[in-house]
């Protein structure tokens, strides 16, 4: 008795689950058989999850039963064996069992029917060595899981030291209809199990040892009771109600301890291993006897076979040799199932061979296995929710799967799914809800896979782009090196002192070259630290300690033979040529020459960046950060102005050496207006690629890039002139040479317009955010609590200050100017330019106003806005507002032509007379197309009413929608007038002022 209560263990239960049919009397009828050997063994290369083998053989090799041929290739891989003597016949692509139907690499072996083993080596001291060593005799044996999905035993066995186990679990549940592999191999092999199963205890010592199977495997389990009572052995067995899946691995786990393994997890994480009877009893003949894993129990059954039944088979065996055997019925067989009814495939072919993992060949007739019934629209019943074993929602998984939204299904779990088939089962819809989740699962590994090939392609670019930019500085590095070369070596001409005597004239080029060779090391050495130095905090940010090592060694080599090369350049005398002492007076003028074009170079970069700040100000105009680069900037500008102006002063000559050297001035002036020449007619080119595009778009400032034209080839034309007489424009340089302090009154103009337009900015920006705390539906006292107040306020006073400032200085120069006016004609012109441009510019922003408000106006039409609507919205006043700006601003355009037509020459009147005149039309355009379309409107609108009469003429019982229809549109009609009539009165007003 206290045998019998140490071998039974408490049974649990699991959610879930159905009663199939069983079917498995059937195979059970006769005893185990064993087939002949077949023509050909076929030996996938991939029997098993993970890696496939690596082949050992080559055709032609004659190789002994249990020979290895294939070794492991990686950690989750396996050795397979030959299952007979014979040849190797060849190594090629062949069909394979797997859903798919796709072929795979196979070993061809042709028996030569002696079945000649090679010699076996059992491992007798088993309990002695270590267990690695045990696991390792077990990879070489090619054990792997013989009921599930072939995983590698040894890997299995060595994760499960991952926690203390609490329960080693054997799996012979075996629940799927139709197959008794796994009862047949208990009966057989009863007392080789269990001491398979003592082997594995002995690896993995677990505090319980426990066999589940069902209840309707009667014969197996006495046979099971009365080994272990034989043995007084401590494993339990647990008897388990036959209810399909509960041979799963964690439907099995839930039923033997009642604990559930996690989403995500293994059952070794929670204390607990599974193992399959078959992968026992191979354990056992590894160890025991020596021979590897080259047979298995399988069960041939189905209507279509007269003797179906149990076999112990070879791997490699073609499914058709199997039939053959068991005696099928062609003209019954209607479909070839690899595995249960419930989990198991369908073979397109019965030259697949069976493989380790192949428990069950079913050769189903019409009648035992009908084709499904069409799928039909989800009924929502819940029944698939009651039978899923794995407690998921099958119905909510399917509508994720159908629409795609994978990440939603994994979400809800989907890769818990086993595939067992219960849902589709008990689905009165038909519905294959398994193929669903096989597809959505396939999806979702395909992806992942697409993301890290896309992660891998992104590091490569990145890489390659890398390499590309340090080559690209480099060679940049040795450009600029050799440059600075060049020019410190005509430097260091012009500054040589001929006090102390030259070296010898051999003796002066080879230091050159020594002193030039050594500057373009350094520059090189320094292109490379920079790399080097950036290399090194991309890898402090990114904590990769290694490259910091190895990088921070090459910094500091790096800077040592900086300094070295440093060393050696400053150790070389610097050549003086012996030259005249007349000569020296005109090394100072040089060298002033040279300071002087890098102060001006400096000027225009400065101006240059400048610019582009005072730019983003107007944009942002609260950014204090921006300012305060402004003011730095500024400040460079005018130590920078001041250098050039010093320069200039120290560069003008006496009278006696303008005298003595007229062609030196001569020579710099033509080379100045070379200079100026190129960047004129590089301004005619930009200009004229700006007009190009305005006229493409039709845009409003086609007048002002015009004139922008003319002036800048009209400066390109004077250039040229200039150019083709140098003498004659040599005289004009003193009068030049008084432009700087023009150049900075108009710097401050362009500084006060700037200012100007920041405040406006501010107080626009203080406006808005003031009017969005009111439509925010903010009281008084909490917009006078908030900081736009303050800051408007402010920004009004500096406008204020600043438009008063401006208005002081405009009087007091104007007197100057009037004065100055005979003297500095260019001066006047650059202003009446100004003016002009002004102008034009205003004229296209008032003419933008007017489209833009027409516009608006349109958009509320479309929107069915009526008349009221409109008028008491913002764009008709801003349409009459923008028409009246600009009519004054063509008003005001005329007093300027008539004050300076006496100056200009006659072609110039012509031109200004044509430009006035396309100026007037313009409007009057904009003003006549605008009444031209609120007249089709209004023709429109009548033409609608009238349609819309006969259609309740002739549809009387629809006269509310359609009297609503008419309603519309009479008002649609109503606005449309309005609006034209003011239109043609502004027109008319037009008019009346030119």
């Amino acid at each position: 008795m206290q045998a019998d209560k140490q071998q039974t263990a408490k049974v649990f239960s699991f959610h879930g689950g159905i009663h199939p049919p069983e079917n498995k009397a059937q195979s059970l009828q006769l005893p185990l058989g064993r087939p002949s050997l077949p023509n050909e063994l076929i030996l996938p290369l991939g029997q098993h999850i993970g890696q496939s083998s690596r082949p050992l053989v080559k055709v032609g090799d004659k190789v002994l039963k249990g020979e290895t041929i294939a070794i492991n290739n990686g950690f989750l891989s396996s050795f397979l064996h030959a299952p007979t003597s014979g040849t190797i016949a060849a190594i090629e692509e062949r069909l394979i069992a797997h859903p798919s139907g796709l072929s795979d690499l196979c070993i061809i072996l042709t028996p030569d029917g002696e079945d000649t083993w090679a010699n076996l080596e059992p491992l007798s001291n088993w309990q002695d060595i270590s267990k690695t060593d045990v696991l390792a005799y077990l990879s070489e044996m090619g054990i792997i899981g013989m009921g599930g999905a072939g995983f590698p035993t040894q890997v299995k066995l060595q994760g499960a030291h991952k926690n203390p186990l609490t329960h080693f679990i054997i799996n012979a549940a075996e629940c799927e209809p139709y197959i008794t592999a796994d009862d047949m191999l208990i009966r057989e092999k009863t007392l080789e199990l269990v001491l398979g199963i003592e082997i594995l205890q002995h690896l993995v010592e677990a505090d319980n040892i426990v066999i589940g199977i069902e209840d309707n495997k009667p014969t197996a389990i006495a046979a099971l009771k009365a080994v272990l009572t034989e043995r007084n052995s401590k494993i339990q067995i647990a008897v388990v109600p036959t209810k399909y899946p509960s041979g799963g691995e964690k439907q099995l786990i839930q039923l033997l301890t009642g604990k559930e393994v996690p989403s995500g997890q293994y059952p070794a994480d929670i204390g607990v291993l599974c193992q399959n009877v078959g992968t026992c009893v191979a354990v056992h003949d590894a160890i025991t006897l020596g021979k590897p894993l080259i047979s298995r129990f399988t069960t041939l059954t189905g209507d279509a076979l007269k003797n179906p039944q149990n076999v112990e088979v070879l791997f490699g065996t073609p499914v058709a040799h199997l039939l053959e055997y068991a005696d099928s019925e062609p003209k019954k067989l209607s479909r070839l199932i690899m595995g249960g009814p419930m989990m198991g495939y369908t073979l397109d072919s019965a030259t697949v061979p069976i493989v380790k993992t192949s428990n069950c060949i079913l050769a189903a007739s019409k009648k035992e296995l009908p084709a499904p019934a069409p799928e039909q629209a989800c009924i929502r019943c819940g029944m698939c929710e009651q039978a899923c074993p794995a407690s998921l929602l099958p119905q909510q998984l399917l509508w994720f799967s159908k629409s795609q939204e994978f990440e939603k299904a994994e979400h809800h779990n989907l890769f818990d799914c086993i595939e067992c088939g219960a849902c589709s089962y008990v689905c009165p819809s038909s519905i294959p809800l398994v193929q669903y989740y096989r597809h959505s699962k396939s999806s979702i590994r395909e992806a992942r896979e697409a993301n890290v090939k896309s992660d891998l392609a992104k590091q490569r670019f990145e890489a390659r782009k890398a390499r590309q930019d340090a080559e690209a500085a480099e060679k940049e590095a040795k450009r600029l090196a050799r440059q600075k070369a060049t020019s410190d070596k005509a430097t260091d001409k012009k500054k040589a002192a001929p006090a102390k005597a030259a070296p010898t004239a051999a003796a002066a080029p080879a230091t050159n070259d020594e002193s030039k060779k050594l500057k373009v090391d350094i520059a090189i050495g320094k292109s490379k630290l920079k790399k080097l130095q950036k290399q090194l905090l991309e890898a402090q940010e990114n904590e990769h300690v290694e490259e910091i090592n190895s990088l921070q060694l090459q910094v500091t080599d790096q800077e040592k033979a900086i300094a070295t090369l440093e060393e050696q350049l400053a150790q070389i005398p610097s050549a003086a040529p012996a030259t005249p002492v007349a000569n020296t007076a005109k090394a100072s003028p040089a060298t002033v020459s040279d300071e002087l074009k890098k102060a001006k170079v400096d000027v225009a970069l400065i101006g240059v960046k400048l610019k582009k700040l005072q730019k983003q100000l107007i944009e942002t105009p609260d950014d204090q950060e921006l300012k305060d680069k402004i003011s730095a900037f500024e400040t460079d500008l005018k130590a920078a102005q001041d250098t050039v102006s010093k320069l200039n002063g120290s560069t003008q000559p006496s009278a006696n050496a303008a005298a003595t050297e007229p062609k030196a001035a001569i020579s710099d002036e033509l080379k100045k207006l070379k200079i100026d020449a190129a960047i004129a007619k590089a301004a005619v080119k930009k200009v004229e690629k700006a007009l190009k595009k305005a006229e493409e778009i039709n845009a409003p400032e086609i007048e002002a890039i015009r004139q922008q034209l003319q002036e800048a080839q009209q400066r390109a034309d004077e250039l040229e002139q200039a150019l083709a007489n140098p003498e004659a424009a040599a005289p004009k340089s003193a009068a030049e040479k008084t432009e700087p302090a023009a150049n900075l009154d108009a710097d401050a103009v362009k500084k006060r317009k700037i200012d100007l337009a920041i405040a406006k900015a501010g107080v626009k920006k203080a406006e808005k955010n003031i009017q969005l705390l009111k439509e925010q539906g903010k009281d008084e006292a909490e917009i006078n609590a908030s900081e736009w107040p303050s800051k408007l306020k402010e920004a009004q006073d500096k406008l204020a200050a600043l438009e008063k400032e401006q208005a002081a200085e405009t009087t007091a120069p104007s007197v100057a100017k009037e004065a100055s006016a005979p003297a500095s004609p260019v001066a006047s012109a650059n202003v009446d330019a100004d003016a002009a441009k002004k102008r034009k510019i205003d004229l296209a922003i008032a003419k933008a106003g007017i489209k833009k408000a027409e516009k608006n106006i349109q958009l509320l039409k479309d929107q069915g806005k009526d008349e009221s609507e409109i008028e008491a919205s913002e764009w008709p006043k801003k349409l009459i507002e923008a028409q009246q700006k600009l009519a004054a601003l063509e008003a005001n355009e005329s007093a300027p032509a008539a004050t300076t037509a006496p100056v200009s020459s006659p072609a110039e009147k012509a031109a200004d007379s044509t430009a006035d005149s396309e100026a007037k039309v313009e409007p009057e355009m904009d003003l006549a197309t605008q009444i031209k379309k609120e007249k089709i409107a209004v023709a429109l609108a009548k033409a609608q009413i009238n349609k819309l009469n006969k259609r309740l003429e002739n549809s009387p019982e629809d006269a509310d929608s359609i009297n609503q229809e008419i309603a519309a549109t009479e008002k649609r009609l109503q606005s449309a007038e309005t609006l034209l009539e003011k239109l043609i009165h502004s027109q008319t007003n037009m008019q009346e002022n030119r």
